[in-house]
């Protein structure tokens, strides 16, 4: 897949406006504030394309992005706290609402800060994912942050911790020096090729 040839489509803030799914879709998912749209940006060579924000839970809606024919979908982040209930429990319905459509999707990579423990929500997602049968990644988020031996460390902590089957993929990436992208590059390749 090119991902330099990589387009904003569409933003939709219900889940009945989505439209039906015609192709592979690589979905991410994570708390807000763990770094979605700056590792979206990243894998596809842009600076601005997905909106970063300086304020956590900004991602109100699902945009949907296009990467060489395949969608990219940023899924609105979860767990923040300074947002009404009734803007959450929107947000609620958009992440449940997508996951439970009939669509192809090709992987779902869902996000965990590296520097800290998985929130319950964290591994609520993780769980969902695993029990639902979908084909998922966990990409570590901000590992520039530590070392790379604290990182190890780390990664191997939070894979305990999410209690997860050793075949699913986990990778440590960082938006801001490019650890693991190429790496998440070729695991998405591989997905879309299956899907």
């Amino acid at each position: 897949m090119n991902y330099h040839i990589a387009s904003f489509k569409a933003a939709y803030g219900t889940s009945s406006q989505l439209p039906e799914s015609t192709r592979p879709e690589v979905s991410f998912a994570g708390r807000s504030n763990v770094g979605k749209s700056s590792l979206l940006n990243k894998l596809m060579y842009r600076k601005g394309l997905a909106k970063v924000s300086q304020t956590p839970g900004k991602t109100a809606t699902i945009n949907f992005y296009d990467v060489d024919g395949t969608d990219f979908v940023d899924l609105p982040g979860y767990g923040y706290a300074k947002v009404a209930k009734s803007e959450k429990g929107r947000w609620s319905e958009l992440i449940e609402g997508y996951f439970n459509q009939d669509r192809r999707f090709a992987l779902v990579v869902s996000l965990v800060d590296i520097r800290h423990d998985p929130s319950a929500l964290d591994m609520h997602m993780a769980k969902f994912l695993w029990e639902n049968d979908f084909p998922f990644a966990i990409a570590l988020t901000k590992a520039d942050k530590l070392s790379k031996q604290a990182a190890g460390k780390q990664a191997s902590a939070i894979r305990k911790k999410l209690d997860l089957p050793k075949d699913i993929p986990f990778v440590v990436t960082s938006s801001s020096n490019g650890t693991g992208v190429n790496e998440l590059r070729r695991l998405i390749d591989s997905y879309v090729a299956e899907a």
